[in-house]
């Protein structure tokens, strides 16, 4: 009893320690092209000069958890107060690491602000252990144009410049004229403002990817004329939900535009506690976790599951398999092995972002699409193609990770297709059964690969496995699974 006083004890004041914790260390550096200039510590007010500054507060007691902050201010300037350094505090006395960027402005140009901060993720990326920082918990926040900036990050950055999280405060989202604050359009594509398809990529609403965008916070003011909250920051926040990504939305009754972090804002407090419950139940990946990849078509994806991203296979297998491991769900809806399939799988973005992953275990669920007689025309090349996306799997490098990694070897599972229970869009269950599966295990058997045979090992017994179209599992049935795989990883 005595023993587990103490250390009740001892926890209280650790806790006690990291509220009190305060920035250990405060510098500023200055971002470039790798190829020219080095990064060299400056002063953030060393002439004005037009060049991306990174400053960094280190807290004292690193929790892991990092921000890249990007001040807003149109597109023309930078609110670097209130919407940045202010912040800092904030965010070390919980022991998050904070980063201030002083993006360039575009002036037309949107590659120079995305180009700064895709910078800034790879350097702190990069500089994670010395740093104290988890590069699986490093995530952005943006105000106003920053919180443009910071949702183009999320949606369009190549996965080692992607966040793990956004937090957007009053967010420009659309690049139309017609629903959001004009000079952040003009400011960001300039001429190209008139090219609606630029408009249509760039707003960033229209750009959330299911499963490949990081999860949000959106917060805004319900008065807020300068930049509408419901073409904006509510429309990100739908855009979100409608493909099932997580994303939460605090809507305040008044505050206008670009209250920051003042304390003159009327619904500071509140802001600033539902602030802390968001981050305080945003799971924190281990860094030293053992990634898992989960590759497939429509069924992996979670297709027809309310909020597939917390209720599909994957997000149930990483409740199955614990906090040692970090799970990804890499699946796309109606996507085949085949290359010359309809929609080959290793044309996605996600096989790309996959590889850049460099997934420890892998588990590969594709051949349900492939049986559909004009895919299986091509069924010749299935064993070919296979070989390639396993190659593929072990020689990251190739997909343009920085020069000298080196090959990963994971463990690889090519699990066998669940069964159809109807032939719905042209789906055969003959044909996986006689002619796809024999071919998976063939090439597993060559490669060393683990075969994990849902076909046989799945049921629908109780009917309450599958949806009413025979392929898609129901919500339990993405559990079933999850425990099936779960358990041949955990062998």
């Amino acid at each position: 009893m005595k023993i587990k006083k103490l250390l009740s004890l001892a926890l209280c004041c650790l806790m006690s320690l990291a509220a009190f914790s305060q920035t250990a260390r405060q510098f500023t550096l200055v971002l470039s092209d790798r190829s020219s200039t080095p990064i060299v510590p400056l002063s953030e007010n060393d002439g004005g000069i037009d060049v991306a500054m990174l400053t960094c507060y280190l807290p004292e007691m690193p929790s892991g958890r990092a921000i890249i902050d990007c001040p807003g201010g149109g597109y023309s300037h930078l609110a670097m107060s209130h919407e940045g350094h202010n912040w800092a505090q904030f965010f070390n006395a919980k022991g998050i690491a904070f980063f201030v960027l002083k993006y360039r402005m575009p002036n037309g140009d949107r590659n120079i602000p995305l180009g700064d901060a895709y910078e800034a993720f790879r350097l702190v990326r990069d500089s994670a252990l010395v740093w104290g920082v988890n590069p699986n918990d490093l995530g952005i926040m943006g105000f106003s144009a920053g919180g443009h900036l910071a949702s183009a990050v999320s949606t369009h950055a190549p996965f080692e410049a992607r966040p793990n999280f956004s937090i957007l405060f009053y967010p420009v989202i659309s690049m139309d004229e017609r629903q959001t604050h004009r000079g952040s359009v003009m400011g960001f594509l300039g001429e190209g403002r008139s090219d609606e398809a630029l408009v249509r990529e760039f707003s960033s609403n229209r750009a959330v990817r299911r499963h490949l965008t990081p999860p949000a916070l959106v917060l805004t003011s319900n008065d807020d004329g300068t930049v509408p909250p419901v073409t904006n920051g509510i429309a990100y926040y739908s855009a979100m939900q409608m493909a099932g990504n997580d994303c939460s939305l605090y809507v305040y009754p008044t505050g206008g535009h670009g209250w920051g972090f003042r304390d003159n804002f009327a619904h500071h407090g509140q802001m600033i506690s539902d602030l802390n419950y968001w981050l305080a139940h945003l799971k924190s990946p281990r860094a030293d976790a053992i990634r898992v990849a989960c590759i497939g078509n429509s069924i992996t994806d979670g297709s027809g599951i309310y909020m597939g991203e917390l209720n599909g296979y994957p997000a149930q297998l990483q409740r199955q398999l614990g906090d040692s491991y970090l799970v990804r769900n890499f699946g796309v809806g109606a996507r085949t092995l085949l290359n010359k399939g309809d929609h080959p799988y290793m044309q996605e973005q996600a096989w790309r972002d996959a590889l850049a992953f460099c997934p420890d275990v892998v588990v590969i669920k594709l051949g349900t699409n492939d049986s559909k007689p004009y895919n299986w025309q091509h069924g010749s090349e299935f064993r070919r193609d296979l070989q390639q996306m396993i190659d593929s799997l072990r020689r990251p490098y190739a997909v343009g990770l920085k020069k000298g990694t080196q090959p990963t070897k994971p463990r690889i599972f090519i699990a066998t297709p669940i069964p159809a229970f109807k032939d719905s869009w042209g789906i055969n269950d003959n044909t996986i059964t006689t002619e796809i599966i024999p071919i998976l295990q063939d090439v597993a058997r060559k490669n060393g690969c683990s075969i994990i045979d849902l076909h046989s090992l799945f049921r629908n017994d109780d009917k309450r496995q599958m949806q009413g179209d025979g392929i898609h599992p129901t919500r339990e049935g993405a559990g079933q699974m999850a425990r099936i795989v779960a358990e041949a990883i955990s062998k």
